[in-house]
């Protein structure tokens, strides 16, 4: 009896392990597709710029949980339209030639993605800014047509808190977190991404 009931307790086992992993998903966004766009609010006008997206691979449950990836901005290639602000931007603010990327590495997917249809998901993890680690959770709205997918996200990034340089002047004073908003269009594919096809997670803890 002892052996029937140990194969029948395995076959279960492999069932709830194969029914665990059914659900996993592989989004990867098309640098082409997506838009990265920030606002920072100052004294006499607003400012927008953008930057592009390197890549951008999340692999997560269907169902929510445990998720991982990146995502990649260039913030070497931020820009706001004008050459002194730009360059005050990545000399003293971004430090770009240093720290080319600001990366998002997403650790748990909150939610419910549905097969076809619209939902709104929350990501959580870290961001990466002049190589440290800060947490941070970002509300997206996701868009399921087959294998393709829409994403939007808006969020803030309280910079000067996190050490970054505050470019106020004298006259003028800029708000002390920056607004930014993701629009994205990428492919959706069962199970984890291809060998090479994401860069690894790192696993730093987050610093103030």
């Amino acid at each position: 009896m002892a052996r029937p009931l140990t194969m029948l307790l395995a076959a279960l086992a492999l069932g709830a392990s194969v029914t665990a992993s059914a659900g996993q998903r592989t989004l990867t966004l098309d640098p082409d597709g997506t838009t990265v766009s920030f606002t920072l609010g100052a004294t006499l006008h607003t400012v927008h710029g953008s930057a592009p997206l390197a890549r951008g691979v999340v692999v997560f449950d269907s169902d929510g949980g445990v998720a991982s990836g990146e995502v990649v901005v260039d913030a070497a290639g931020a820009d706001t339209g004008s050459a002194k602000r730009d360059r005050e931007m990545h000399d003293n603010v971004l430090m770009s030639a240093r720290n080319p990327t600001v990366v998002l590495r997403p650790a748990r997917v909150e939610g419910r993605l549905p097969e076809v249809g619209s939902t709104a998901l929350t990501v959580r993890g870290t961001i990466e800014l002049l190589g440290r680690q800060h947490e941070i959770s970002v509300p997206v709205e996701v868009a399921v047509r087959g294998d393709e997918v829409t994403i939007r996200a808006e969020f803030d990034i309280p910079y000067v808190e996190w050490g970054l340089h505050d470019p106020s002047a004298f006259l003028l004073k800029v708000d002390h977190f920056v607004t930014v908003a993701v629009a994205g269009a990428g492919t959706l594919s069962a199970g984890p991404a291809a060998a090479g096809e994401t860069a690894p997670s790192a696993q730093d803890q987050p610093q103030p």
